[in-house]
């Protein structure tokens, strides 16, 4: 059996569990604390950071991007990248402005400051980067909002890795309940399509351990 390793809250690791589940890809799921820093799994990955992914044969992937390349030409079935070149640059792009920008400037802001640090034992959460992050967030709604007024889906008509990606990282600031949903009606209807979705009832179970996730979590309707 495949295995994947991830952590809580991360939405890499939760990009490729959704991508796994979508192709209808089987996998065990393995909780690598990577703070303990294994010998084992520094020799998996020596960057010491998940997901890592390991086949049956067992190949070893480390990195969401990496991973999920490697899923689309290994297992064709159900392409969740694009028919055509420019789709697939068009959903490359977006991947790439969530796993970055919206990182960048919302997760690392906000999850990162009031739940890894902590778990980390990296200090205090910073003051102005929560600020931050909360005032980020609006933008990339926003920017949600205008990609569905025109698409069905955020990179063109059908559901792709650009909804995974973003769903990913929204999803774990979502946990925390710091998404503004009310004053984004358009970005709210696309998250609850994602919501629905079979392949994300495994991220809306996740339940890191002495933190509960804000009550509308795992509510598909909010």
């Amino acid at each position: 059996m495949r295995t994947l390793f991830h952590l809580w809250l991360q939405p890499f690791s939760r990009k490729v569990r959704i991508l796994l589940t979508e192709k209808g890809l089987d996998y065990d799921l393995k909780l690598e604390k990577i703070w303990e820093r294994r010998t084992d799994f520094l020799a998996l990955n020596p960057a010491g950071d998940v997901p890592v992914l390991i086949e049956d044969d067992g190949t070893t992937l480390s990195g969401s991007w990496v991973i999920c390349e490697y899923l689309e030409e290994v297992y064709p079935q159900n392409n969740l990248l694009g028919a055509d070149a420019m789709q697939r640059a068009e959903t490359r792009r977006l991947v790439s402005w969530f796993d970055i920008k919206f990182s960048r400037e919302v997760t690392d802001n906000l999850v990162g400051e009031k739940m890894m640090k902590r778990m980390l034992h990296m200090g205090e959460p910073n003051g102005p980067a929560i600020r931050a992050g909360h005032a980020n967030i609006h933008y990339h709604l926003d920017y949600i909002s205008f990609l569905c007024e025109k698409r069905n889906w955020l990179a063109g008509d059908h559901f792709s890795q650009a909804d995974i990606a973003a769903a990913a990282h929204l999803s774990t600031v979502d946990y925390i309940g710091d998404v503004p949903w009310d004053q984004h009606p358009g970005a709210r209807e696309w998250y609850a399509r994602v919501k629905s979705r079979p392949s994300f009832q495994g991220i809306l179970s996740d339940r890191m351990p002495g933190h509960a996730p804000a009550k509308h979590y795992g509510n598909v309707d909010f």
